[in-house]
């Protein structure tokens, strides 16, 4: 009976340091962002106002670009109403690998750390982008609901930026301080040297009425700025609302011309000829029945009063009998 006992202490020391070598680590969290003004989704915890995000999760930013610290150092901004989705690059093996995989549906994001050894990977619906070091990442991309891509690999350290097509192959450096937007996805439709910005739109300027301060400065006194037939909205960020990365402006609710008022005026020259037949009358006049006018004699003529000539010749005629 104690050899019995003995042999099944023996089993269950086992099996407890069986189940001790079988339980994972934790996990160390890969990102941390404030909570405010963003939403957080997937295998997280929120504490203190902040939220950690664990080895996968999801991060939308609101009408504001929100900010997300690496727990690796360095960080990524989200442009406004972009949404990330962060995870830890299961590809590699190594436990110390502290590779990421972004995904990035629409919208756009930078950005700023330091690549290490392990490459990360950012994925959009058209590509597969490579972030190998070493390099210092100052990296701006922009998706469009249309597929159009723009990516900046900026800096004389960047990193060695390589594309990938997902549906047709091929393959695409990015030089650094290089600045290429690739057309509907494609990477036969490269622009090499893209004009516009790729990251986000820079913060609006608030204005001087809102601030309640006076300026001569052009955008207060409502001077067109930017050129001569430009205006204070003209020189706002043009990408903002084309790409989604903001709301497009209300309705105007005021009406143009206020109530009460013409609109406009029309003034029609009236030509009068007097050897032209009177117009013919309008329909419903025509359609009335002719008014009855009641017959009225006409007025006796009146006798003009007997003159002096005439007295005389009717006084000799009855004298001689005439």
């Amino acid at each position: 009976m104690a050899k019995f006992f003995a042999l099944s202490l023996v089993a269950c020391c086992l099996a407890v340091a069986s189940s001790a070598q079988q339980t994972p680590p934790p996990v160390a969290p890969i990102a941390y962002v404030p909570t405010e003004g963003v939403t957080v989704s997937g295998s997280l915890e929120v504490a203190n106002g902040n939220a950690v995000i664990g080895n996968n999760g999801a991060i939308t930013a609101g009408d504001k670009t929100a900010t997300v610290t690496l727990a690796r150092g360095g960080a990524l901004r989200l442009c406004s109403t972009t949404t990330v989705h962060l995870s830890s690059d299961r590809s590699i093996t190594n436990v110390q690998s502290s590779a990421l995989m972004i995904a990035l549906d629409r919208g756009a994001l930078e950005t700023s750390y330091t690549t290490g050894k392990y490459s990360d990977v950012l994925m959009t619906p058209d590509f597969r982008i490579l972030i190998s070091g070493p390099g210092e990442a100052d990296l701006k991309i922009r998706v469009s609901p249309r597929g159009d891509t723009c990516l900046d690999n900026h800096g004389a350290n960047a990193p060695y930026v390589t594309v990938t097509s997902l549906l047709e192959g091929g393959l695409y450096r990015v030089q650094p301080n290089q600045r290429v937007l690739f057309e509907h996805g494609d990477l036969k439709e490269v622009v090499d040297n893209e004009a516009e910005p790729c990251g986000c739109p820079p913060t609006p300027m608030v204005s001087l009425a809102d601030a309640g301060t006076t300026s001569n400065h052009p955008a207060a006194t409502g001077k067109p700025v930017g050129g001569p037939s430009s205006t204070p909205v003209d020189t706002d960020f043009p990408i903002a609302q084309s790409e989604g990365l903001a709301p497009a402006a209300p309705p105007a609710t005021t009406p143009v011309v206020p109530a009460g008022q013409a609109h406009a005026q029309v003034t029609v020259p009236l030509v009068y000829k007097s050897d032209e037949p009177p117009p013919p009358p309008p329909a419903e006049e025509a359609a009335k029945p002719a008014a009855t006018v009641a017959a009225v004699p006409p007025p006796a003529p009146t006798q003009k009063p007997a003159g002096f000539f005439h007295k005389i010749g009717h006084f000799f005629s009855k004298i001689f009998g005439g």
